[in-house]
């Protein structure tokens, strides 16, 4: 209970810093409810409890998911940067050329723990929360940075707009 929080404090702040400023870091941190989505409905659904395991798998899964809105969301801010085009279009692309990375991650992580996940032979106790917290919050995570996170951006950066334009 007080190292989870801890490391996503720790988390924050280090994407501030790369980042510069807290708009972009606390849309890349949106990303950590999208990837519990999934970890706890694979839990539920094979019927696990929430155990060490499991919790060590949800901190790996946090990593992997900040590691794809950091992706996306860079990429999205370079493009914004160097073209005059309009959000909307920027976002669209970003998300499309990003593509091919987010879902590299997203099935390396998932499919190399698919079979621990699928496990029931002895000893698989210890290991199948953990993989099957990965493998379901990947397919969460996933769908959700390539799909939600570009409009969260958009809406973010548009209020931004917004705000300095009546300045």
């Amino acid at each position: 209970m007080l190292i989870v929080p801890l490391a996503l404090i720790g988390i924050f702040l280090l994407l501030v810093s790369a980042f510069g400023n807290f708009r972009d870091a606390f849309i890349v941190m949106i990303n950590v409810p999208f990837a519990a989505i999934g970890g706890v409905l694979a839990l539920h659904l094979a019927g696990e409890t929430l155990s060490i395991s499991a919790l060590f798998g949800f901190l790996s899964l946090f990593g992997i998911a900040i590691q794809d809105g950091v992706i996306l969301i860079s990429f999205i801010n370079k493009a914004s940067a160097d073209e005059h085009s309009k959000m909307k279009d920027v976002m669209v692309e970003g998300a499309a050329l990003r593509v091919r990375p987010v879902l590299m991650t997203a099935l390396l992580s998932g499919l190399g723990l698919l079979p621990a996940a699928l496990s029931q032979s002895i000893g698989s106790e210890a290991q199948r929360p953990l993989a099957l917290v990965i493998v379901g919050g990947m397919v969460t995570t996933t769908i959700l940075t390539l799909l939600v996170l570009p409009v969260i951006y958009g809406w973010f950066r548009g209020r931004a707009l917004t705000r300095a334009s009546n300045i």
